[in-house]
């Protein structure tokens, strides 16, 4: 999300910037209700300020070009804010068990997946190179969010669906896991695109001009 701003107004309190800002305060809120995962109310409250946030993603890199509001703070802050809500999220679930097991290797995936592409953002940078967001990997970042929105309801969720719907015992869980293996499969392959991405421009800009 970039945002020339129009004159008069001021970047930094432009709408869009307000909502990346509220993404970043939402991780802290998150965490400290995942904290005590085992209040069913506090899960709850965690997935609704997560779905809030999940919401903003799309509103603010929308309303930054609805309103020609784009500027490089929003475009420095947007994949900031996402990469932390996704990874303390990730954190606390695995930290209370919910994601455990087999499954921690898609956690694990996604997370080095995100290291590894901030890394060659910052490289690239350098290189004056940019590295635009792949259409596959919006739908990755989609398909995160909703799985750790299941993730995060976790017990809560089962035990809803269970008595409200008759389902299985933990079926928001297990929803919740297979989207995020789907997710970290899609996570290896944009991976990868990034990956080669950087190797070329390493290779192109180590050749005598």
């Amino acid at each position: 999300m970039a945002f020339p701003i129009s004159s008069g107004i001021d970047q930094r309190f432009s709408l869009p910037n307000l909502l990346t800002y509220g993404r970043v305060v939402a991780v802290p809120v998150v965490v400290a209700c995942l904290f005590w995962s085992e209040n069913f109310t506090m899960r709850w409250i965690a997935l609704g300020i997560f779905t809030a946030a999940g919401i903003t993603d799309f509103l603010d890199g929308y309303l930054a070009r609805a309103l020609s509001q784009q500027s490089s703070l929003g475009r420095m802050l947007d994949p900031i804010a996402d990469k932390l809500l996704v990874a303390a999220v990730i954190l606390m679930l695995v930290a209370d068990h919910t994601i455990a097991s087999y499954s921690l290797w898609a956690a694990l995936v996604i997370l080095c997946r995100e290291i590894l592409v901030s890394g060659l953002r910052e490289f690239l940078a350098e290189l004056k190179v940019s590295m635009p967001v792949s259409r596959l990997a919006k739908w990755k970042t989609v398909l995160q969010i909703v799985a750790l929105g299941f993730l995060i309801a976790g017990p809560a969720g089962d035990q809803f669906l269970q008595t409200s719907l008759h389902l299985g015992p933990t079926v928001s869980t297990r929803v919740g896991l297979a989207l995020l293996w789907f997710a970290a499969l899609l996570t290896l392959y944009t991976g990868w695109d990034y990956m080669k991405a950087g190797v070329k421009h390493t290779i192109s800009e180590a050749e005598p001009k």
